[in-house]
């Protein structure tokens, strides 16, 4: 069907090709609504398998920052120890085990929760005083540590405090250069 139209200055005419139907225009916007919905439905599917992703990313960093030791130190007591204490510094967090005769202490502080590290010094050995904001007693203290040890626990631990203070990620360093780089952060002269 042709329909003839003319404008207001009588100049023009418009023909249409087709006359729709009112189930024809039903079915139109049928057909428009589904093709939306499947594409909104792949893009929210995208969006969350990203999110899946970024997440099992997270998870992946996570494991191998709570996993990774960067430093392990052991006391010594003359003429041998029998139960050493050890300190265990990893990314996150700092772990100190007190061994005893049938027993042992495990301690875990965040590097955030610490609040200084003090190091005392004795004839042959030195002590390593880690002061926590969480504990009750406030501070752990390690003790028969060589001194160079604790010299070198103390520049580590300052490191990751000063990374962690400004949210520096040490997830993309290799171990060896992110040692080197926390031993630069903190290179104060530590009188002996």
């Amino acid at each position: 069907m042709n329909i003839a139209m003319r404008d207001q200055s009588g100049g023009v005419d418009i023909k249409s090709e087709k006359l729709y139907t009112q189930n024809e225009v039903d079915e139109l916007h049928k057909n428009w609504v589904d093709r939306y919905q499947k594409r909104e439905i792949k893009t929210e599917t995208q969006v969350a398998d990203k999110h899946t992703r970024l997440n099992k990313r997270k998870v992946a960093k996570l494991v191998k920052r709570s996993n990774r030791i960067l430093v392990s130190i052991s006391s010594h007591a003359l003429p041998f120890d029998l139960f050493p204490n050890i300190i265990n510094i990893e990314e996150n967090r700092i772990t100190i085990i007190n061994r005893h005769m049938l027993s042992s202490e495990v301690h875990s502080i965040d590097i955030k929760n610490i609040s200084n590290i003090l190091i005392n010094n004795s004839i042959l050995f030195s002590e390593l005083v880690i002061i926590s904001k969480t504990f009750e007693e406030n501070e752990i203290k390690v003790r028969n540590l060589r001194t160079n040890d604790a010299v070198f626990a103390r520049r580590i631990i300052e490191g990751l405090r000063i990374f962690e203070k400004e949210n520096i990620d040490t997830y993309d360093y290799a171990k060896e250069e992110l040692i080197a780089k926390l031993e630069e952060l903190s290179t104060t002269k530590i009188v002996k």
